[in-house]
């Protein structure tokens, strides 16, 4: 990917991880030495998506921004697993090999299984959470314009041959037309450029559990009943309230039911890209979360 067509969005130095002969795309800025800040990505999202919490943040504390395995800059392996236990995986050694002891968390779609996959194995290393449009527990909402792109050869020849999943996204995840620039989608699409640079996106698709039987399902109880360990932790839920897919009533719902003690922000004119249509809103609320809770 060319950056140099998106350095005014993006203007951040890159870092690499190596795991398992792969090379791991992360942001590490701010200080060192002052709190951590861990944000985690979704589908078919990348460390851009964070891109104004980072430049608004890293003066008071160190961001970690990782693009998993087969996202973003990072590697794009096509015989990689690329099950959400091995991002799972990925984060933990990455945070390892960081050194980082203690953090604030914040999650976006697939980003909340896997921040929290990782979390409810070393809860008491997370100081806060911060958390928008995902899910740690499964309700079958899922839309069936996503369905139709699970399977091998309808779903291949729609995200990875067409490219029409992280289109789409772009298109229905970010509501405010103005905020659709022609930096901002070739920063979504182009990570994305071909048949092989796809493949995480359709198997990020395919790690949604419609079948009793799917391995996914066993990682989805697994945190129903651990992430309860987080009732009493700093918890601000930022939501854009025209998700098609995290849907305020049901997805948001359960977790303000779940974690009454969390600060709740709803954005009504936002959807699935929340930051995106809502980032000036955003950003300040969530720099008063961590200076009160730091």
């Amino acid at each position: 990917m060319n950056l140099e067509k998106i350095r005014t969005e993006y203007p951040f130095a890159s870092n690499w991880f190596e795991i398992k002969g792969n090379r791991m795309h992360y942001l590490d800025e701010g200080d060192k030495n002052s709190p951590v800040v861990l944000m985690v990505h979704g589908n078919p999202t990348w460390s851009f998506y964070y891109r104004h919490l980072v430049k608004a943040l890293r003066s008071d504390y160190r961001i970690v921004v990782p693009d998993h395995i087969g996202c973003g800059l990072s590697d794009k392996p096509q015989n990689f697993a690329y099950r959400i236990e091995d991002h799972i995986q990925n984060l933990s050694a990455l945070m390892e090999f960081l050194e980082i002891k203690e953090y604030f968390l914040v999650v976006h779609d697939w980003g909340g299984p896997i921040g929290f996959g990782n979390a409810i194995k070393s809860p008491g290393m997370v100081k806060g959470l911060v958390v928008m449009n995902t899910a740690v527990f499964y309700l079958d909402q899922v839309p069936k314009r996503i369905k139709i792109c699970r399977p091998s050869i309808l779903g291949g020849l729609l995200v990875r041959g067409l490219n029409l999943f992280s289109i789409f996204a772009y298109y229905w995840a970010i509501k405010k037309k103005e905020k659709r620039t022609r930096e901002v989608y070739a920063a979504y699409i182009e990570p994305y450029d071909s048949w092989k640079n796809r493949v995480a996106i359709h198997r990020f698709v395919q790690e949604i559990p419609l079948e009793e039987e799917h391995h996914t399902l066993g990682l989805f109880r697994e945190l129903d009943l651990k992430v309860n360990q987080f009732k009493d932790s700093p918890m601000l839920i930022a939501w854009g309230d025209l998700d098609f897919v995290f849907t305020p009533d049901e997805f948001c719902a359960e977790f303000e039911k779940r974690f009454p003690q969390a600060e709740s922000h709803h954005f009504p004119g936002a959807g699935h890209y929340v930051l995106e249509d809502a980032g000036e809103e955003i950003v300040p609320i969530v720099q008063d979360f961590l200076e009160r809770n730091s």
